[in-house]
């Protein structure tokens, strides 16, 4: 059975948001995927600060480029759901399914349009008009939170 979900970060800028997302990850029971270059080094103090000493608990895939990536991807034959302020489908709106890759771009450009293609799926977080973009640790917690509530079955030991 495939990994609930993955969730990919592009060449990321900002360590502290690195941190907090691989926090979730290792939190939320799901892999996460690294592709560098990224704007710091794993052993930055702003990023050990964020992540804590959650980073034993993630199952981390490190990625030497776009292209290393793709090929993994091609290897475990998972869907690509890239969350953009471009996208045409509301992220609520989506249907999720066990083994997506939900993919973030850097927080100071996004993704390139080559990302953009190789997208089986563009996802939106919709937001007030005028208004840019999310902090995309917050973005991807939301994604990922809808995204485990359609595949994991209810659990009868937890209180809604």
């Amino acid at each position: 059975m495939p990994l609930a979900l993955t969730l990919a970060l592009f060449e990321p800028d900002i360590p502290q948001n690195t941190g907090t997302m691989l926090r979730m990850c290792a939190c939320m029971g799901i892999a996460a995927a690294l592709i560098e270059p990224a704007a710091f080094s794993v052993s930055d103090p702003r990023f050990r600060r964020a992540a804590m000493d959650y980073l034993d608990h993630v199952c981390l895939t490190q990625h030497a480029s776009w292209s290393a990536f793709l090929s993994w991807r091609r290897e475990h034959s998972a869907r690509l759901i890239l969350l953009t302020t471009r996208a045409p489908v509301r992220y609520t709106e989506f249907g999720y399914a066990r083994g997506d890759i939900l993919l973030v771009g850097r927080e100071s450009a996004g993704v390139p349009q080559e990302v953009h293609d190789a997208a089986d799926a563009r996802v939106l977080v919709p937001m007030q008009p005028g208004l840019r973009s999310l902090n995309v640790a917050i973005a991807a917690a939301m994604v990922v939170g809808e995204a485990l509530r359609q595949i994991r079955p209810a659990r009868p030991d937890v209180v809604n």
